[in-house]
């Protein structure tokens, strides 16, 4: 697709799923920060589209890893730390909210790429300003 064809704030969109990607497979923390200096310098001024992908995948990222870690932390506190059975169900609840959450950043950066919004189901906010 030539540049001529984008839609504003396409690129600014592509790199925030593509952060979120990197965030949950490479180079977690560091790409998180990244993301979060990226919705901090354009969150205000970015094209509809840009925000939209920006604020869905700054704020996912923020819901998903509070959803990992209280929920795992809440299997250990209530079932303990030496039951077997504890660490199948820490380990299942992970790879199963892990890999949704890699299907979902997928799909936003599909989208983004076709210079689409995209809401993450559930925990993602509303797009503003866009269809």
């Amino acid at each position: 697709m030539s540049r001529a064809h984008e839609t504003p704030g396409q690129g600014l969109a592509v790199a925030a799923e593509s952060l979120f990607l990197v965030n949950l497979m490479l180079a977690p923390g560091l790409a998180f920060l990244l993301l979060a200096w990226l919705w901090l310098k354009h969150r205000v001024a970015a094209p509809p589209l840009a925000r939209c992908h920006l604020d869905q995948t700054f704020f996912v990222s923020l819901w998903g890893g509070a959803l990992i870690i209280a929920i795992c932390a809440a299997f250990l506190f209530f079932l303990g730390w030496d039951w077997e059975w504890t660490w199948v169900a820490v380990i299942l609840y992970f790879t199963c909210i892990h890999s949704t959450l890699i299907l979902f950043g997928m799909l936003g950066l599909a989208k983004a790429m076709a210079g689409k919004p995209y809401r993450y189901p559930w925990i993602g906010p509303r797009c503003e300003g866009l269809k």
